[in-house]
């Protein structure tokens, strides 16, 4: 699948709630200059809210943090439920249709196709334990989500002496170690360096489940 075939754009629709205004806020600004690094100030600057309508809906800025790992879940989830890959009648395509699908999402500044539950917990994995369980759920919800193809891939493959739980926690660790990849390049090469990464993915399933690997994601 070309990378040009599905634009980086926003995926959730506009707020309308000053609540669903925060966390909108939050998912630009943690994406942008990390959790900690933003204050409630600015949150409410660029949701265009009061600090009152803050507090109204999150007694503590960690209580936000939690809420946008939740939000940014429940919008991802319906948007790769709904994705063409699903259609594909093979397991082994499903799977490697949804690497593809992450490949075509990754464009322009990091902060546009970067993970809200990765960027979060890798700050406060020590300082929060409710932000960290619920960056680990979005993240291992994303790693479910992948499971019942993986575990008929490898059925259907003869693919042993593995799990495919496991299988689905590396697509996620690659998935997420490709966005820290990026963050250290310039903003020209960020996205090619992470599109770079789940080529590699691509071509490890196509090899486990031995696949044709002459097409690959280039």
């Amino acid at each position: 699948m070309s990378t040009s075939m599905i634009p980086n754009r926003p995926f959730r629709p506009t707020p309308v709630t000053a609540r669903d205004k925060l966390l909108e806020a939050a998912v630009k600004l943690v994406r942008t200059n990390g959790y900690a690094a933003t204050s409630v100030d600015e949150l409410c600057r660029e949701a265009g809210v009061t600090k009152g309508a803050f507090f109204h809906h999150f007694p503590t800025k960690e209580a936000l943090g939690v809420a946008s790992a939740e939000y940014w879940s429940a919008s991802t989830s319906g948007f790769f439920a709904a994705a063409p890959y699903h259609h594909h009648a093979d397991p082994v395509d499903r799977v490697l249709g949804y690497i593809d699908f992450r490949v075509a999402l990754i464009g322009g500044p990091v902060e546009g196709f970067s993970c809200v539950a990765g960027t979060m917990v890798q700050e406060a994995f020590r300082s929060s334990a409710a932000i960290r369980v619920a960056c680990e759920a979005s993240i291992m919800g994303n790693c479910a989500a992948l499971e019942d193809d993986i575990a008929l891939a490898m059925a259907q493959r003869g693919v042993t002496g593995t799990s495919a739980a496991s299988l689905a926690r590396h697509v996620q660790a690659v998935i997420q170690g490709s966005f820290v990849l990026a963050k250290t390049q310039e903003p020209a090469e960020a996205a090619e360096l992470a599109r770079e990464q789940l080529g590699h993915l691509r071509r490890y399933f196509a090899m486990l489940f031995k696949e044709d690997t002459k097409e690959t994601i280039q």
